[in-house]
C-alpha cells in the first residue's frame, strides 16, 4: 500500500468525512436529497396547554428537520402551517414561503397557543382554508400530492372522525403523530390507509425528531436517479434512496463541481491554509449555545493538519465590539487550539458583524498576525441573528481580496446576509439551520469545502480506502449483532 505524506496530505482528513444529512443547503457531488412530486404539505400542530413549551421546541425541530429533507418550490413542494388549541390559527399558508431558508425561519418563531385541544376543528380548516387558491393551494390533478401531517398529545374535545373522512374523500393523505397520552384511537380515526404507515406514536416529545427519517422518505418518489438517468454526473453515478453520488473512472478524479472528472496527474505541491473563524458572541446566542459554538469550531480543528507549512488557525469572536481571541500561528498543535477555544469566554451584547469583517480585513489576515505570503485565506463567519452594522463594503472588500468565505447561520440569521458574506458560487459557501443542536451538520459540511488539496487523486486513494474499511466494519458489526441474538435464544433455552 502507497504511503502519502507531506503537504499532499493537507486538509486531505476533511475528504474523509461521510457526508451528513442536507440542512437545507445544497450538497457538494449529491443529487437532491429528495426528488419529489408537487406536493402541497400542510402541518396541523396541538399546542395545546397539556403541550409545554420545552416540548413544543422538540415539535420545531422536528418540523425544520422534515422541511430540510425536502425539494422546496413553486413548482415542486409547498409547505404550510396550522398551530391549534380550542382555536386555529394559520401561521403561514402555502403561498408564503418559496424556500426552506424562510420556512426554517418562519417555523422557529411560532408560540404555543396553550389552551384546549380541537383536532377536529383544526383539520376542518387545513380542508376548507389552507388548501384553498386563495392560501396557496393548486388545483387538484394527477400529479399533485395534498398532504396534511397531524401532530397531537391528547384527547380532541371534538370529533375527528367525520371530517377526517371527508379530508381522505376529497384526495388529501392523512398522517397521524401521537405523543404520550395520546388517545390512539382518535390516531386511527384520523389516519389514511394503510394505518400502519399513516399512524405514529412515540411515548414523549424528546423523541419526536426520530420520526423525521420516515418523513424524509416518505416524500421521496425517485429512489433510483441514476436508473432513470436523471442526474448529472459525467462518468459514474452511484445511486442511494432519493440521492446520488458521482463518480469517476480509476485514473480519474472528481472536479470542485461534484459532476465532472479529471486524469489525475499525480503532482503535488504547497496547500498552506490560514483559517480564521469570526464567532458571533451576541446576548441572542446565549451561554448554553455558545458552548455548542465552541464545539462546532473544535469540530472542524479536528480534522486539520495543523503545523506551521500547512494549515494555522485563528479565532476572533465579536458582539458590540471585536475581540481576537488569538492570531494565526499562535498555536502549533490542534491540542492547544481546541483548548484555547473551550477556554473562550462568551461576550454576549450586541452583533456587529460588519466590524468583524472589517477586523478580518485588516488585522487577521495581515504578516504581522500571523498569515503566510502565498496561504490559501478561509474565513468561516457563524451568527445567529441580524448585522447591527453594514456589512457589504466590508464582505465585498474580503472576497476582492480573494479570501475563501463560508457562512454559516443559526436561528434568526438574516439569509441574504449569509449571502452577502459567501464567496462564489454562494449556494456552496452558505450555511443556515434553524436551531444550535444541528450545527455539527454544518461542520461536517465545511470540512469537506474547506479542502485544498492539490493533488485530488491522493486523497482519492484514502478516501475508497476508508470506504472498504468502513464496510468491513460494518458487515463485522452485522456478523457480531447476530451471535448476540443466537447467545440470547440460546440463553434463554437454558434458563
Amino acid at each position: 500500500m502507497k504511503v502519502i505524506s507531506g503537504p499532499s496530505l493537507v486538509l486531505c482528513g476533511l475528504l474523509l468525512l461521510q457526508a451528513p444529512r442536507s440542512l437545507g443547503l445544497p450538497p457538494e457531488s449529491r443529487g437532491h436529497l429528495c426528488r419529489t412530486r408537487p406536493t402541497d404539505l400542510v402541518f396541523v400542530v396541538d399546542s395545546s396547554r397539556s403541550v409545554r413549551p420545552v416540548e413544543f421546541e422538540k415539535v420545531k425541530v422536528f418540523l425544520s428537520q422534515v422541511i430540510e429533507s425536502l425539494d422546496v418550490g413553486p413548482n415542486a413542494t409547498r409547505v404550510g402551517l396550522v398551530n391549534y388549541a380550542s382555536a386555529v390559527r394559520q401561521e403561514f399558508p402555502l403561498r408564503a414561503h418559496g424556500s426552506k431558508a424562510a420556512l426554517l425561519q418562519a417555523v422557529r418563531r411560532i408560540r404555543p397557543l396553550s389552551t384546549g385541544t380541537m383536532t377536529g376543528l383544526a383539520i376542518q380548516f387545513a380542508i376548507t382554508r389552507a388548501f384553498s387558491d386563495a392560501e396557496g393551494g393548486r388545483a387538484r390533478a394527477p400529479d399533485i400530492s395534498k398532504v396534511v401531517i397531524v401532530v397531537t398529545d391528547g384527547r380532541p374535545q371534538d370529533s375527528v372522525r367525520d371530517v377526517s373522512a371527508r379530508a381522505r374523500a376529497s384526495g388529501i393523505e392523512l398522517f397521524a403523530i401521537g405523543v404520550g397520552r395520546v388517545d390512539k384511537a382518535t390516531l386511527r380515526q384520523i389516519a389514511s390507509e394503510p394505518q400502519d404507515e399513516h399512524v405514529d406514536y412515540v411515548e414523549s416529545y424528546s423523541v419526536i425528531e426520530k420520526l423525521s427519517k420516515k418523513f424524509q422518505e416518505a416524500f421521496c418518489v425517485v429512489s433510483d436517479l441514476c436508473a432513470t438517468g436523471d442526474h448529472d454526473c459525467e462518468q459514474v453515478c452511484v445511486s442511494s434512496p432519493g440521492s446520488y453520488t458521482c463518480a469517476c473512472h480509476e485514473g480519474f478524479t472528481l472536479n470542485s463541481d461534484g459532476k465532472t472528472c479529471n486524469v489525475c496527474n499525480g503532482g503535488s505541491g504547497s496547500s498552506a491554509t490560514d483559517l480564521v473563524f469570526l464567532i458571533d458572541g451576541s446576548k441572542s446566542v446565549r451561554p448554553e449555545n455558545f458552548e455548542l459554538v465552541k464545539k462546532f469550531i473544535n469540530q472542524i480543528v479536528d480534522t486539520l493538519d495543523v503545523s506551521d507549512k500547512l494549515a494555522q488557525v485563528g479565532l476572533v469572536q465579536y458582539s458590540s465590539s471585536v475581540r481576537q481571541e488569538f492570531p494565526l500561528g499562535r498555536f502549533h498543535t490542534k491540542k492547544d487550539i481546541k483548548a484555547a477555544v473551550r477556554n473562550m469566554s462568551y461576550m454576549e451584547k450586541g452583533t456587529m458583524t460588519g466590524a468583524a469583517l472589517k477586523y478580518l480585513i485588516d488585522n487577521s489576515f495581515t504578516v504581522s498576525s500571523g498569515a503566510r505570503p502565498g496561504a490559501q485565506k478561509v474565513g468561516i463567519v457563524f451568527t445567529d441573528g441580524r448585522s447591527q452594522d453594514y456589512i457589504n463594503d466590508a464582505a465585498k472588500k474580503a472576497k476582492d481580496l480573494g479570501f475563501k468565505m463560508f457562512a454559516v447561520g443559526v436561528g434568526n440569521a438574516v439569509e441574504d446576509e449569509l449571502r452577502e458574506i459567501a464567496s462564489e458560487p454562494v449556494a456552496e459557501h452558505y450555511f443556515y439551520t434553524a436551531d444550535f443542536k444541528t450545527i455539527n451538520q454544518i461542520g461536517k459540511k465545511l470540512q469537506k469545502r474547506i479542502c485544498v488539496e492539490e493533488d485530488p487523486c491522493a486523497c482519492e486513494s484514502i478516501v475508497k480506502f476508508q470506504a472498504k474499511v468502513e464496510g468491513l466494519l460494518q458487515a463485522l458489526t452485522r456478523k457480531l449483532e447476530a451471535v448476540s441474538k443466537r447467545l440470547a435464544v440460546l440463553e434463554n433455552r437454558i434458563v
